[in-house]
């Protein structure tokens, strides 16, 4: 059993990957839209192609991280070095100057936006690698993962709700580059926890694998229930990656206060403090993948109320919300319980390590899958015929408002429920993980 300094120290890494994960999605379409006056469809593009880089580099990050040799571990040195940079690299984010050209504006956001990208993904990579690595037990991977999603949850529910809040306080920019800085400051904390908190915990040993990455990105890709999970997980992240882009929308066009915007997303997020120690119960009791669908299914189904939103009492659309929260929180917890099992399970039944590449293939998926979210929520509002400004006050058409709803809701249920197409032919359960671990 890890001690718990070790399970609090390795949540911790979680803030920064909560943060990193949140405040994008949440704040930069509407800066791009509504703050520089970029057009919604540009804006999703700039937003996609810096996280379209990570699925391209992300393996990489892996297959270097596999390949280390030190004596803090083959995953640790990353943690410091990618993670500084990526609060570096967001403070300057938002803190560009006024160029004079909403051209030139956009260029910045699409230049450090790579830089915050690239950093996390040498992060982000190493991090997610390190559960295989420190323990062998199943059920001390899900109590792991309990640990981190409920700092996860905090993380983004503090970032997430600041955020907004800070912005708001503030007159355009100003608001924008005081956020910046904030949220660079909390990213550090979660860095520097994770580096220092992991210190006990024990160093893989495995070899890492032979031939070239194209080589072991193609045994990867043969394992069958890794490209399962991946491909359920993908889909979610995109869902959940469209509904935190919708949050300022829904909360400025929608319900008529984008001081609501903060309220709205602690009804998402918030449940996930409470409810992730359930979900860990609930998985104990009926397995890790059944676990997984039951909180698919409430996420779907607190979407889909939303869909009348736009006629609803704004207690109804926060009640709905919440309960989209309440399933994020288990759509969360069970497939990154799940992830090191795959990896865990590949090693011990072939002597190498891959662990790093299985984990730089999932993260390059859940960062492309949460980068269209926004992508594609730019889209939606593209095609409803929304009016970017340089205030944020341009008057919205009824197409827009509808588009805004839609994909707040209907998209999100709609890819959570193809998503388990993939997730009901998944087998790795406890009684063949625990079999292919046996000496």
């Amino acid at each position: 059993m890890l001690p718990r300094r070790v399970r609090v120290g390795y949540g911790l890494g979680s803030v920064a990957t909560g943060t990193f994960g949140t405040v994008p999605g949440l704040m930069l379409l509407p800066y791009l839209t509504d703050t520089l006056g970029v057009a919604a469809a540009v804006a999703g593009l700039i937003v996609l192609l810096p996280k379209a880089w990570d699925v391209v580099l992300n393996p990489i990050a892996g297959r270097i991280s596999d390949r280390t040799d030190d004596p803090r571990g083959p995953r640790r040195p990353f943690l410091l070095r990618g993670g500084l940079l990526l609060a570096a690299c967001f403070a300057l984010l938002f803190a560009g100057p006024d160029l004079g050209s909403t051209a030139l504006d956009a260029l910045w956001v699409l230049v450090l936006f790579v830089g915050c990208a690239t950093a996390y993904a040498f992060f982000q990579v190493p991090y997610v690698a390190m559960p295989a690595e420190i323990t062998d037990s199943y059920a001390e991977r899900t109590r792991l993962m309990t640990w981190r999603v409920a700092i996860l949850a905090f993380a983004i529910l503090l970032s997430g709700a600041s955020a907004p809040a800070i912005r708001n306080a503030f007159d355009g920019r100003a608001g924008y580059r005081v956020m910046g800085l904030v949220v660079a400051v909390i990213l550090v904390v979660g860095v520097v926890g994770a580096y220092v908190g992991t210190v006990p915990a024990r160093v893989g040993r495995a070899t890492a694998g032979e031939g070239t990455l194209r080589d072991q990105l193609r045994v990867v890709a043969e394992a069958r229930d890794f490209r399962l999970l991946l491909t359920t997980f993908v889909l979610q992240a995109l869902a959940t990656g469209a509904m935190l882009a919708g949050v300022d929308y829904v909360s400025r066009w929608v319900l008529g206060d984008k001081e609501l915007s903060t309220i709205l997303f602690v009804c998402f997020v918030g449940p996930a403090l409470v409810l992730t120690p359930v979900w860990n119960l609930v998985g104990q009791r009926i397995g890790k993948k059944r676990g997984y669908i039951a909180a698919s299914l409430v996420l779907a189904t607190g979407a889909c109320v939303l869909i009348g939103a736009r006629s609803a009492p704004h207690a109804l659309v926060f009640v709905a919300t919440a309960l989209v929260g309440a399933g994020y929180a288990g759509a969360q917890m069970f497939p990154m319980a799940m992830l090191p099992d795959t990896a865990a399970v590949d090693a011990r039944r072939t002597g190498v390590n891959r662990a790093g590449v299985y984990t730089g293939v999932w993260t390059a998926g859940e960062t492309l899958g949460l980068a269209l979210g926004p992508g594609v929520y730019g889209l939606v509002l593209a095609l409803g015929g929304y009016h970017s400004s340089t205030t944020g006050g341009a008057a919205q058409p009824s197409s827009a408002i509808t588009a805004i709803v839609l994909g707040f809701s209907a998209l999100p249920a709609v890819l959570t429920m193809v998503s388990l197409l993939w997730l009901r032919r998944y087998d790795l359960g406890a009684d063949v993980v625990e079999e292919a671990l046996t000496p």
